[in-house]
């Protein structure tokens, strides 16, 4: 902006634009692999199209075993319960709330270790100084497509004993180094919550390394039975339906459309804030493929000159609809805030990340005019 010249301020949109829109297939070819499931009468219990899902995304991710399931917090419970977890296990603050809630409803105490200030994920000195001798395991989050440490923290759970499951919400697709999310740790969880890139309205699922963890996993998803007579250890039923599957498997087809798309709109966003002091947009280093899942702009009030919640109030006048994710932390939840760990001294850079952080709008839809709008306003905001 010419400081010696007022500049117009933007135009509002004129629909509300919000932080995603699902991908959504084209109604007649959902309607078409509706028909066959409709023919075969078989709407659940590891149907047709929940196989060929699995055996797709097993192709598409480079993991040995998926299982798919009915949610994302269902896949966590029960790799919690498949690798016998108990007492207390550490896991970050900075995370969506399903992420401790999984732990507290099967019994484990969530303990709270910082995280790095540039990867925004749980640091692996503070996990190594949050073990205690009721310690079974880490649950690490990949945030924002950014995967944990993973070989930090293997390598310090394999020198202690403790199970690693990783929560890769946000980290479909994600690669390190070229090699699967998948292939680090005992299991990684994805969501396929409508609000991810790739979904199937409602779902999840497991990768899994070992043959022996996915059989465990198809008993806890079908009430622990074997067959017709054996029920061999207490389970649920967890398991993704036919029409869960369907969306699924057409999602799928539009995922690498939908994902370049959307690193269209990523690129304007890093390009229209690279210059403006105290805004910077989160980015994943080269080493890692990036999921696309969100858009990140941090926000540093000293040197922007405004603050985050000042920018995600006025944008809302513009029909933008960001979101300050995650805030607040899990740990100043009432639920969990009276845990030792959850005080606040311990958790200095998670505090202050939570506070800088707003998802901007992003979903192919949204097109390249739609990202400068919303970085014409946001700049408008910050007076740049």
């Amino acid at each position: 902006m010419n400081p010696g010249r007022a500049q117009p301020a933007p135009t509002a949109f004129s629909a509300p634009i919000h932080v995603t829109r699902p991908l959504l297939p084209p109604l007649s070819d959902y309607t078409e692999l509706l028909e066959g499931v409709w023919q075969r009468q078989w709407l659940t219990n590891n149907g047709e199209l929940t196989q060929q899902l699995e055996r797709r995304l097993e192709a598409y991710l480079g993991a040995p075993h998926v299982a798919v399931l009915g949610n994302g917090t269902l896949a966590l419970q029960l790799a919690l319960r498949c690798f016998d977890l108990a007492g207390e296990v550490i896991t970050t603050p900075f995370t969506f709330p399903a992420t401790p809630h999984a732990l507290d409803s099967v019994g484990i105490v969530p303990v709270f270790a910082d995280i790095d200030p540039q990867t925004l994920t749980l640091s692996p000195s503070a996990v190594e100084q949050a073990i205690t001798p009721r310690t079974s395991g880490v649950l690490g989050v990949h945030v924002y497509g950014m995967p944990c440490d993973v070989e930090a923290i293997d390598a310090l759970a394999a020198r202690r004993g403790l199970r690693v499951i990783y929560d890769g919400a946000h980290a479909f697709g994600a690669r390190i180094g070229g090699r699967s999310i998948g292939d680090f740790g005992d299991a990684t969880m994805l969501s396929f919550h409508a609000t991810k890139l790739f979904h199937s309205a409602e779902g999840g699922a497991l990768l899994l390394r070992r043959p022996e963890d996915r059989a465990r996993i198809d008993l806890l998803r079908n009430f622990g039975i074997r067959d017709e007579v054996s029920v061999v250890t207490p389970g649920v039923n967890a398991k993704m339906n036919e029409l869960q599957a369907a969306m699924g498997l057409l999602v799928l087809d539009q995922v690498e459309q939908e994902r370049a798309a959307r690193a269209r709109l990523k690129a304007i966003y890093t390009e229209r804030f690279a210059a403006a002091p105290g805004l910077r947009m989160f980015a994943l280093p080269d080493s890692v493929s990036d999921s696309n899942q969100y858009a990140v702009l941090l926000i540093d009030a000293d040197e922007a000159g405004v603050d985050r919640d000042t920018v995600y109030e006025r944008l809302k006048a513009f029909n933008i609809f960001s979101r300050r994710y995650f805030y607040p932390l899990c740990s100043e939840a009432p639920h969990y805030r009276d845990l030792p760990s959850a005080a606040p001294a311990n958790l200095p850079v998670a505090r202050r990340i939570s506070r800088q952080v707003l998802a901007l709008p992003y979903f192919g839809a949204l097109g390249e005019e739609g990202a400068h709008r919303i970085a014409d306003a946001v700049l408008h905001i910050a007076g740049q």
